[in-house]
């Protein structure tokens, strides 16, 4: 498989999270379904979290919007949705230290994407590339609810509607 170009083909969340969970699967050997995805409007320096013992996962929604705004491509968005996805999924299955979350991030994204893929090169630096280019101040949140993302786990789907 291709994880780069399939990257590139992912056109939701959902896409992006199917690839992950792959990934994780092919690298690490393990897995889980039944995860949420929730945006909010977060603190600028937090780019998403799992509550220990929960099945969501929320992310900043802000950084989100700001990372779309300021992408030169698809591939470098779907990077970013990656890049916190697996982050995050990683936590959802017991790894607590962040230090160990980073390096088993970086690790996963460099065996499947390679050194040079804008994903493995997040994991390195985090999105600070993508969002340096940001020229506009970032105002505050104005406290918006969270909103729940459709047809985000499909593993935990089944053909019932």
């Amino acid at each position: 498989m291709n994880y780069s170009e399939e990257l590139d083909r992912c056109e939701n969340f959902g896409d992006v999270f199917e690839l992950v969970k792959r990934s994780v699967k092919e690298s690490l050997g393990q897995w889980r379904a039944g995860l949420m995805l929730y945006l909010a409007d977060l603190p600028m320096y937090i780019g998403a979290f799992h509550g220990v013992g929960s099945n969501a996962i929320v992310m900043n929604r802000r950084l989100l919007d700001l990372t779309v705004k300021s992408s030169r491509s698809r591939r470098e968005i779907n990077s970013y949705v990656y890049y916190i996805l697996l982050h995050e999924y990683l936590h959802s299955l017991g790894y607590i230290d962040e230090g160990q979350v980073r390096r088993l991030v970086y690790a996963v994204a460099e065996r499947v994407f390679g050194e040079e893929h804008p994903t493995t090169q997040m994991a390195l630096t985090g999105p600070a590339a993508i969002l340096s280019r940001i020229r506009q101040p970032v105002e505050e949140s104005s406290g918006s609810d969270m909103e729940i993302v459709r047809d985000f786990d499909r593993s935990s789907q089944t053909y019932f509607s």
